[in-house]
């Protein structure tokens, strides 16, 4: 299993009208092989901040089989505009500890 870990930073203004468009682009994100779960956060100290994380069963799952998809040019069309700026995606493997 990886962990995607995304911090996104949405224009002001647009958190309430892009919190219901991730609700809709969850179904989508969901729907793809490979998915585990994913969560949203809103940061408290920094409005239009916003942290997500999607488990996923392998490296491979997210960046072949759901960027090249076509779900994720529905998941772009849904959320690409909100991001300024544009956000750095990063995976990362658990440590055992």
């Amino acid at each position: 299993m990886i962990l995607e870990a995304v911090m996104l930073h949405v224009k002001q203004g647009t958190q309430e009208e892009y919190e219901q468009a991730f609700r809709e682009a969850s179904v989508i994100i969901s729907s793809m092989k490979g998915y585990i779960s994913h969560e949203l956060h809103r940061c408290i100290e920094e409005e239009g901040k916003y942290l997500l994380l999607v488990k996923w069963e392998s490296f491979e799952d997210h960046t072949i089989g759901f960027r090249q998809s076509s779900e994720y040019e529905k998941w772009k069309e849904l959320l690409h505009h909100f991001y300024d700026p544009f956000p750095i995606v990063e995976h990362f493997n658990k440590v055992k500890l």
